[in-house]
């Protein structure tokens, strides 16, 4: 097993002949937008002077912001509703949708299969067990059965005890993500009496006997505490089965353990390892990718007197760590930029002494698992990836062939009590399938949890190319299109990009986004600096000062694809979500007729203000503060909103926020829509979207992402002048 495990949900026809996709993109009559009053906020910032004009939105329980938002709401709900052709656009991505079940975060308990299922048709994800790959699912928990008050509810995270007798799972609201953690009995399906709230970030780890486990537990605010302490000063519990939780001990954090220095924007958290009589200690430093790392007996992890033992700091660069065993095995990219795996004996953990048993290379270390027999290893290759596994007895690692080229490993999980991996495997025309890795014979096999998706695949293709950005970089830009498509400069075209993190766009099978395909469209995915395909460096390359690199990489693939005739200005959309608005918005700023369209979803827009929202000071690492003159000037460079111009013929913008979204706040995306909608002098709209019942995402329902897909398709295709999308002429 490894302690860190990346989770990524996947996003997500009829063929008309392309001389008749395309028109004049028609207005559509809308009279009304809501001109939001400015109200001048200047600031100075190491002698640069600042003016927020949009700071009276950030008091979101306002009235008069509450009514602003409801007027932006009610007019692009008008508006998109009148777009001819919305409708059968949506009906063709739920077929699509629907035709395939989804499995997501496998975890095998002996025979036991726990996962999180979305049959054809369902709304939202179940969390349910099968007793062996071919047994009959059995369903613990359908949160469409729990909504109330018109919130839907969405299941957070789950993890079985380690005889499967029970297991813990989150549940929340309308996508606020505000967990509240409950414990079932797996056999009677029953839930026991206790609930434990505030468990955003639970990081559940259940001791070997089943009878307690370890959870990490955000504080209680006070009535006067500033929503930026929210996520401060969280802690490790320890919580015994059938006990109040009120009574839990916490066991590692700020203010515990005499001697350890930790941040107060750290979650810090305990790893139990099969087999293993010590525990492990993690402690991330908000969105920080290195962690801090600790070892005890596990038989003294009891209170805040726990005697921690320090294996690594963040300076020491470490991401990840697994244990088989006595030993400890860490990712780390300290002096290796695309990573390298080092051991240790974990009774007396010594980094400076430590053994390198797979060297950095030409690809990256991704992740790691330790199974009774090998140790197995993740890599990724400008998106791709790639397996090894290092068998404890030769010490030589070996290729693992995956079942085709292209392919994307998700999952990687193993238990140090049997061999072998279980993980999944997909592609951009390959549907996802759950397989397992059996060392007696060195075979993957499907375990059939998934069947193959009935969607037809066999006319479209995936391709990875290179394109060089304006330093002469060379940036991973992925294309699915159909196989007969011709560079004749007349596809409605879709760039996808992030950038942050460290964070890796990976080969996806989303059968939702076939529509854009089936109208002659290129799905283009642009693999920006600022995430980790290429390792540390690559993360590091579009992070604080080095950020503009990220949107000079968003331009450079745009730039490509109208060279080589795949799009023209007219045709080409760009499309990015969280802290991928500062990539859409800086690419737009920099080059506004480059683009027909700009889709922002739920998107920081607004970074110099970041740090002060609740979720602002755990992504001080990755983004820098104002505090500082160079986090300052980073900052304000990223800042989408300062940066547009008065005056400037703008591209059509679609901006979209969940109201309840904990990650970026809803008045981001208001301040943005507010100050485009001021500035353009394009004529085209500036459209912000809002749901009522939804967040960052992350818990939305599958109805709630496919009307989403369908308004940003259906805005896209209708600016780009696609015939069947444009109203008729009164």
């Amino acid at each position: 097993m490894a302690l860190r495990q990346d989770t990524r949900g996947a996003w997500g026809g009829w063929t008309l002949g392309l001389a008749a996709l395309f028109a004049s993109a028609a207005a559509i009559a809308a009279p009304g937008q809501p001109v939001a009053d400015k109200k001048p906020v200047v600031e100075n910032f190491f002698g640069t002077t600042v003016t927020d004009d949009y700071r009276w939105m950030e008091d979101a329980k306002s009235p008069d912001f509450q009514a602003y938002m409801k007027a932006q709401a009610d007019y692009t709900n008008a508006a998109l509703a009148k777009i001819p052709g919305r409708a059968e656009l949506e009906k063709r991505i739920v077929a699509l949708d629907n035709a395939s079940v989804k499995v997501i975060g496998v975890i095998q308990v002996g025979d036991a299969y726990f996962y999180r299922k979305s049959a054809p048709g369902a709304a939202n994800f179940s969390l349910v067990v099968r007793q062996g790959a071919k047994g009959k699912d059995k369903v613990l928990v359908d949160p469409t059965k729990l909504s109330t008050d018109g919130k839907h509810v969405s299941i957070d995270h789950f993890q079985p005890s380690l005889d499967g007798k029970y297991v813990a799972y989150g549940l929340s609201e309308g996508g606020s993500e505000q967990s509240v953690l409950h414990i079932m009995d797996v056999a009677t399906g029953k839930d026991l009496d206790e609930t434990i709230d505030r468990t955003n970030f639970a990081s559940v780890s259940w001791l070997p006997d089943g009878k307690a486990f370890f959870y990490n537990r955000l504080k209680k605010l006070g009535p006067n505490d500033p929503g930026t302490e929210k996520e401060k000063d969280s802690r490790a519990y320890l919580h015994v089965v059938g006990t109040d939780p009120e009574n839990d001990k916490p066991v590692l954090g700020t203010g515990l353990n005499t001697g350890l220095k930790i941040d107060p924007i750290a979650f810090p958290s305990i790893v139990v390892t099969p087999g293993s009589d010590y525990a492990l200690g993690l402690v991330v430093n908000g969105v920080q990718n290195e962690i801090g790392l600790y070892e005890a007996p596990l038989v003294k992890v009891t209170d805040g007197n726990t005697p921690w033992v320090k294996v690594a700091l963040p300076d020491d660069e470490v991401t990840n760590a697994a244990l088989h065993g006595h030993d400890l095995f860490l990712l780390s990219h300290k002096g290796a930029p695309r990573f390298k795996i080092l051991k240790t004996d974990i009774r007396k953990p010594d980094l400076a002494q430590a053994e390198t048993v797979v060297p950095t290379g030409t690809v990256v270390i991704a992740n790691i698992a330790t199974a009774a027999d090998a140790l197995y290893v993740q890599d990724m290759d400008g998106g791709p990836s790639r397996l090894r596994r290092l068998p404890y007895d030769t010490g030589k690692v070996q290729d693992m062939p995956l079942p085709y080229d292209g392919a994307t490993v998700d999952g990687l999980s193993a238990d140090t009590r049997t061999p072998g991996a279980l993980f999944s495997v997909e592609g951009w025309v390959h549907s996802q399938a759950w397989v397992t890795y059996d060392p007696k014979d060195s075979k993957i096999v499907d375990t059939g949890l998934l069947a193959p998706s009935p969607v037809d695949t066999k006319g479209y293709v995936g391709e990875e190319l290179k394109v060089k950005s304006a330093d002469g970089t060379e940036v991973p830009l992925s294309i699915v299109r159909q196989k007969n498509a011709k560079p004749d400069g007349k596809h409605p075209t879709l760039i996808w990009g992030y950038g942050a993190y460290g964070i890796s766009e990976t080969p996806v099978f989303a059968p939702r986004w076939f529509p854009l395909m089936e109208h002659g469209g290129i799905w283009a995915i642009c693999h920006v600096r600022g995430g980790g395909e290429y390792g540390e460096d690559w993360h590091q390359a579009g992070k604080k000062a080095t950020k503009p690199n990220s949107w000079a990489d968003l331009i450079a693939c745009a730039q490509y694809l109208v060279d080589k005739g795949w799009a023209t200005p007219a045709t080409l959309a760009i499309d990015g979500g969280s802290a991928g608005g500062i990539l859409v918005g800086g690419a737009m700023n920099a080059r506004p007729d480059l683009f027909r369209v700009v889709i922002d979803e739920v998107g920081v827009s607004n970074a110099l203000r970041g740090e002060f929202s609740e979720n602002g000071p755990p992504n001080v690492p990755e983004f820098g503060s104002v505090a500082t003159e160079d986090g300052f000037k980073g900052l304000l460079a990223m800042d989408a909103m300062h940066n547009v111009k008065p005056g400037t013929p703008y591209p059509a913008v679609l901006l979209t926020t969940g109201i309840n979204d904990p990650r970026v706040p809803s008045y981001e995306s208001a301040k943005m829509a507010a100050t485009l909608q001021a500035a353009s002098t394009s004529g085209r709209p500036i459209l912000l979207r809002v749901d009522y019942d939804a967040g960052h995402g992350i818990g939305s329902t599958r109805i709630q992402r496919n009307k989403e897909l369908a308004d940003k398709f259906a805005f896209m295709f209708w600016q780009m002048g696609l015939k069947a999308y444009q109203p008729k002429a009164k």
